[in-house]
């Protein structure tokens, strides 16, 4: 009986799996170069002073019109040396813009209150967001304006992440897992996931939600806007896998800081519709299954968690393959053993411990 129920959870597992791939593999239409829109690149940074450089020179090599681009970059009160090392590397540089996220709007806090400073100022007709932590493409711009056509409001990308052993390995693998997954359902119309450092959207289309100031607060912003823009049932949203718009971030350090990570996530993965209710569910009886084999350990049920182990492959195979970084590819078996026990943790945590989140030096 127990073996019926697992290959029931398998085979919808299985399913679940080929329609991500299928979503995240679609082809979209690209502009041709002369319609490229304008573009603002927001960076809010708060105590980055050991990243900031990296990401400013990374987003120096930008390659797009001149005329067509800005880059704001926002201190977000910072109490290191973030701020002094913006304004050295900006000097002299008219594309960039450096700002304090003095005003307050609305009751917005932190982060997403220092992206609605930007944003108020921003002359793009499109807004590019990445984390003052990551390194971007110098194609990383044009390729995401190819994207807009008339019709796009938000167009999504890929983020990796370093990779120098086993810890950051398998948190890059787990990010292009979570962002395939959340691609496949973005493709298909039933968004529940994505990623704000690799994330671009009209500004028009923001004005039209009115705001941040007009969307309920969370952890995760960016998911907010996504599903604010996606209501408004006039645009679409496009998560296209094209390696020359992929960022680069760094992972997370030590276990604490991963923990808040997931934390974060999951508090504000909350606010996820039915459909994604139901991924998270049958995404959690799989691992759970897996976890139990050596207990019910039979042929047929080696059988079916060796297929659940192959399926994760395929899915972040091809999309590792389609992005050029197949060398983390070998730290696949660290990221399975780590995706199952936190997939199996994350309910437990969201249940019975405080949904306090502690980010940047502040607490919400």
């Amino acid at each position: 009986m127990l073996e019926i129920i697992f290959f029931i959870i398998e085979f919808v597992y299985a399913i679940e799996t080929c329609i991500f791939y299928l979503g995240s593999r679609k082809i979209f239409p690209r502009i041709n170069e002369e319609e490229y829109p304008s573009a603002t690149v927001i960076v809010a940074a708060r105590n980055e002073e050991e990243n900031i450089l990296r990401c400013l020179e990374s987003l120096d090599k930008i390659i797009y019109p001149i005329e067509k681009l800005e880059i704001i970059i926002v201190d977000d009160n910072s109490t290191d040396q973030t701020g002094e090392i913006i304004d050295t590397f900006i000097s002299g540089k008219p594309k960039f813009k450096k700002i304090k996220a003095k005003k307050e709007i609305g009751k917005l806090k932190g982060k997403t209150n220092a992206l609605a400073n930007a944003i108020e100022i921003a002359e793009g007709e499109i807004i590019l967001t990445t984390d003052a932590d990551c390194a971007v493409s110098p194609t990383w711009v044009s390729t995401t304006a190819s994207y807009y056509a008339p019709d796009v409001a938000i167009v999504d990308g890929y983020t990796t992440q370093t990779a120098g052993g086993f810890f950051s390995g398998m948190q890059a693998i787990d990010f292009i897992y979570l962002q395939t997954v959340g691609a496949g359902t973005i493709n298909l119309q039933m968004p529940i996931s994505c990623i704000g450092n690799n994330m671009s959207y009209r500004k028009k289309a923001y004005l039209e939600v009115g705001g941040y100031e007009k969307i309920p607060f969370s952890v995760t912003e960016d998911f907010q806007l996504l599903n604010a823009i996606n209501d408004l049932k006039k645009y679409k949203i496009i998560f296209p896998i094209n390696p020359d718009a992929l960022v680069t971030s760094l992972p997370c350090k030590n276990l604490r800081e991963l923990y808040r990570q997931k934390k974060r996530w999951s508090i504000g993965g909350l606010g996820v519709p039915l459909s994604g209710y139901l991924v998270l569910v049958f995404g959690f009886l799989a691992n759970v299954s897996l976890l139990l084999t050596p207990f019910f350990f039979s042929p047929v049920w080696l059988y079916l968690a060796l297929i659940k182990i192959i399926f994760d492959f395929f899915l972040v195979y091809n999309s590792h393959k389609t992005l050029r970084i197949t060398d983390r590819l070998k730290y696949f078996i660290p990221f399975q053993i780590y995706y199952v026990l936190y997939v199996f943790f994350i309910p437990f945590m969201l249940i019975f411990l405080n949904h306090k989140v502690v980010w940047k030096g502040r607490e919400y």
